[in-house]
């Protein structure tokens, strides 16, 4: 039986060893999903520019919305609110598509011989392209409605690898354990879409009753989404100890994502 690999050296490593593969499977797929429309990979410019105006209609003109602390005005209030959709959309796209990975790409499994253990890395580095146009429409917004933003939005990347080191740990993990159990992909659509509710997007932590603000920080995604927040709208340095933190834990989940993938791919053939 063949031998997968699972030292922390060799997650480091494959994706290395595969780049080329990696690159060509990551441009196909941002590729392959505007393949056919009229617009084709505009759309990934427009549908954050429409989902940004609509959240901004439905929670600042119908519901009233405002942000507790912000200066109350409805377009501060989309902006905050974006910015922490950013974060959740990036998560929800590849863990919601992770547990049908592999059954997705059956044929690598059984007739090919392809480095599996890329796949959640190829549905990475596609989220992270249509983060970046988000994230592009979000900074055109600031700059329109109150000019120069902060210095600290170049610390972004540094908040958000606690978040990509994760969300690749719980796809490793969550497509393998699809292969073996259907029903995964179900539960994982109800969980996330719990999620978008329970983490402090459309709303202020600080809003929340005490009991229920140390519930919240249970969410992994509260405090990345608080991070972002701060960088990109106030300026505000994440604690420094707490990042070291959020590094260390998430690089660890990150490993025993892929360890545990390496692990239980023998079976994948015979299960498919």
């Amino acid at each position: 039986m063949q031998h997968f690999p699972m030292t922390p050296k060799e997650m480091v490593i494959s994706p290395w060893r595969n780049r080329y593969l990696l690159k060509k499977a990551i441009q196909r797929e941002i590729n392959g999903r505007y393949r056919g429309s009229i617009l084709g990979i505009l759309w990934s410019f427009f549908t954050p520019l429409l989902m940004l105006s609509v959240y901004t209609f439905v929670f600042s003109v119908v519901f009233k919305a405002r942000w507790s602390g912000g200066s109350g005005s409805k377009t501060e209030f989309a902006l905050i609110l974006f910015s922490g959709l950013m974060v959740f959309n990036l998560f929800a796209e590849c863990v919601n598509r992770a547990p049908t990975m592999i059954l997705g790409h059956s044929d690598y499994v059984k007739r090919v011989i392809y480095p599996l253990e890329i796949l959640p890395l190829v549905t990475m580095g596609s989220a992270i392209f249509q983060t970046t146009i988000s994230l592009g429409v979000w900074l055109l917004a600031y700059v329109v409605l109150f000019g120069i933003p902060q210095v600290t939005v170049f610390l972004l990347p540094l908040v958000l690898m606690p978040l990509i080191f994760l969300t690749l740990g719980i796809c490793w993990w969550l497509a393998a354990l699809g292969v073996y159990l259907r029903d995964v992909s179900q539960i994982i659509g109800i969980i996330t879409t719990a999620m978008l509710f329970l983490s402090p997007i459309f709303y202020s932590a600080s809003r929340l009753p005490e009991n229920y603000q140390k519930i919240l920080k249970l969410n992994p995604l509260t405090l990345i989404i608080e991070h972002t927040r701060g960088i990109l709208l106030w300026g505000r340095l994440p604690d420094s100890i707490t990042l070291i933190i959020q590094y260390i834990l998430t690089i660890s989940i990150c490993y025993m994502g892929f360890a545990w993938f390496q692990k239980t791919r023998k079976g994948f053939a015979d299960v498919l």
